[in-house]
């Protein structure tokens, strides 16, 4: 199991607030008339910059990353791009920039974009209950769970673990397996008193994502197509590990001592953490956060976006994003990291100043943290020059 202390912290980083889930390997909207209005910015050509290779390959070099991919993002369009290193240890197949990469945990953020959707509609309110949505299983759920808020589960407030049973769940579609998730989950008493403290939770991320299959009656994978995907041209994003079993037509991942493997987490874990997406789409799903904070909203309401980036009081995380305010950022900046243990990945995001960083190794484990904060740190500090052309 990773370690979960480490997952919490990120000061080291000196962006406090990027956030990462714990791993969970085995043995460690719009109507649809709306929607088809929504027609996503035409897509430009990655721009490579010899300024973030540079800064990418110092990275990799001093960590011995497989590869490492970096971004520069501006308002809705790409600035600069680079990637650097191999798609696999003991293959001479270069990274690419277009390659898909696994957001792991940065998930999250698409998952609360998602219902702030169905809050728009009207379908749920942020303060539904799982006893309102599951009435059905209501009887089977701890009093204290039954009044936990949708809100309460974005913020990680909701008293539920980590990590759950992920490879025994029952069911034959990852619907029914989440909704074995939650009675097992929620048989017995919180961990804490629902909305009282921070305990970062992939469980809840999962329960939050069966509310919105079960007001839909749709599954949380055809939500994402239809209402994230589609709607933003997001034409590599999917689930699971990046490319086909056992061939190299993208990255594998690699563990902390660098073998590699296509691995991901189980698919019930899925709307805590099992996207993968090229970054030139990535950035797509990041700038629609960067315009929406700056009251340019598609897919959301202005005052949705407002509310997935504010946190409850006395907290630094909201939906889907750790919230604090830097000097870099110009005031506040949202941030969060993603790892499904065998690569991670960091989006940091100064709405003020309209841009963000993105950053994604096709490894796991502390290296790779450290090589993220660092690449990150350095394409803050080259983004003026970079976003001056």
């Amino acid at each position: 199991m990773v370690n979960r202390r480490r997952f919490l912290g990120a000061a080291s980083l000196g962006l406090a607030g990027v956030w990462v889930g714990p791993g969970s390997a085995r043995g460690q909207g719009v109507e649809e008339s709306a929607r088809k209005a929504l027609k996503p910015a035409p897509p430009s050509p990655p721009k490579a910059d010899e300024r973030v290779d540079r800064n990418l390959a110092a990275v990799r070099d001093r960590h011995k990353l497989p590869g490492i991919i970096g971004a520069v993002v501006k308002g809705e369009s790409l600035a600069a791009i680079g990637a650097v290193g191999v798609r696999k240890l003991g293959s001479d197949d270069p990274i690419r920039a277009t390659d898909r990469v696994h957001l792991g945990s940065d998930t999250k953020a698409i998952t609360a974009t998602l219902l702030g959707m169905l809050v728009d509609q009207k379908a749920l309110t942020w303060s539904s209950t799982v006893g309102d949505v599951f009435p059905k299983l209501a009887k089977n759920v701890h009093p204290d769970f039954r009044g936990v808020t949708l809100w309460q589960l974005l913020t990680h407030r909701s008293g539920l673990p980590a990590n759950g049973p992920w490879w025994t769940l029952k069911g034959r579609t990852t619907t029914e397996k989440r909704r074995d998730l939650l009675v097992r989950m929620m048989k017995n008493a919180p961990e804490s008193k629902p909305g009282t403290a921070f305990l970062y939770s992939n469980v809840g991320y999962a329960i939050a994502g069966l509310m919105a299959e079960q007001v839909t009656s749709k599954p949380w994978e055809d939500l994402f197509r239809e209402r994230i995907f589609a709607p933003l041209g997001m034409a590599t994003a999917g689930f699971g590990p990046p490319g086909t079993p056992g061939q190299l037509d993208e990255p594998w991942g690699h563990d902390g001592k660098g073998r590699p493997s296509q691995f991901d987490n189980a698919p019930a874990l899925g709307p805590a953490g099992t996207v993968h997406a090229s970054v030139p789409d990535w950035a797509k799903f990041v700038s629609l956060h960067l315009l929406g904070d700056r009251g340019k909203a598609r897919l959301l309401t202005p005052e949705t976006f407002r509310f997935l980036h504010t946190p409850p009081g006395g907290q630094n995380y909201a939906g889907g994003w750790g919230v604090v305010d830097q000097t870099a950022a110009g005031g506040k900046a949202l941030a969060h990291s993603g790892s499904n243990t065998t690569w991670y990945c960091t989006a940091w995001l100064a709405p003020a100043r309209g841009f963000g960083v993105l950053v994604a190794t096709n490894q796991g484990g502390d290296a790779a943290e450290k090589a993220c904060q660092e690449a990150v740190q350095g394409l803050i500090r080259s983004a003026p020059a970079v976003l001056k052309g």
